[in-house]
């Protein structure tokens, strides 16, 4: 499977280019566009309990859809539900990688997908919790909501990310969650929940926004609170 990325980092898609019955598994709904004769086919795959982990603690569709291209070959566009850039990695058998929720987009058939556990969920948000590990050997392709940035760490090296703009991350990192400050009058004050110590080597993927910050923005708009100026998004559309 050939994949090239185009419209990127803003709004980012992928062109997944299959031979001849050749298959690619999507999140449900990812799909944009795709060429006359790909047959499309959605089930709970790897079983109900493993689909069932993947859609209540890994943050993705309890069903997912296997796209076959035709005879002639084909094409899949995926994107992302959030604006943001689309990257692809490749994935040994012996180095898995592990993706946050709602950041896998899609992958070749010879990759599987698990849901594993990332660490204690924050009380007062979803950061944290599960997260998925895509093993095997071939090409998966995520998304991220506003830029990606990569940073390749030495043996060694340490790195701290706030939970919310994990997106990836080498099996090889090694990781800890813990509290970004101590006590929870800190935490409320720096406004910081969890954050993941990384140790080199390897890679770790960060995104330059948050989606957790947004649904907090949304949530304090439509109940007037202060997320836009001039008292809300009710104070706004009541000036309309």
């Amino acid at each position: 499977m050939e994949i090239t990325t185009r419209h990127t980092p803003a709004y980012g898609v992928a062109r997944l280019q299959l031979a001849g019955g050749e298959s690619a598994r999507v999140e449900s709904g990812a799909m944009m566009a795709m060429s006359a004769g790909v047959e499309l086919r959605a089930q709970a795959e790897g079983g109900v309990v493993k689909s069932l982990k993947r859609a209540a603690l890994g943050g993705e569709s309890f069903f997912v859809s296997t796209y076959t291209a035709p005879a002639g070959g084909g094409f899949v566009d995926v994107a992302a539900r959030l604006p943001g850039d689309i990257t692809v990695h490749s994935v040994s058998s012996d180095s898995a990688l592990f993706i946050s929720k709602g950041s896998w987009l899609a992958n070749e058939q010879t990759i599987e997908i698990d849901t594993k556990w990332g660490g204690f969920r924050n009380l007062f948000g979803s950061e944290g919790g599960f997260i998925l590990r895509a093993g095997g050997s071939g090409q998966v392709v995520f998304s991220c909501y506003g830029a990606l940035e990569v940073w390749n760490l030495e043996a060694g090296q340490h790195f701290t990310v706030d939970t919310g703009h994990m997106v990836a991350y080498t099996e090889s990192i090694g990781m800890q969650i813990r509290k970004a400050s101590g006590g929870i009058v800190q935490t409320v004050k720096s406004g910081e929940g969890l954050v993941f110590d990384f140790t080199g080597p390897g890679q770790v993927w960060t995104q330059t926004r948050n989606p957790n910050e947004l649904l907090g923005w949304i949530t304090a708009a439509v109940s007037g609170g202060s997320g836009l100026a001039g008292g809300g998004l009710g104070g706004l559309l009541g000036r309309q």
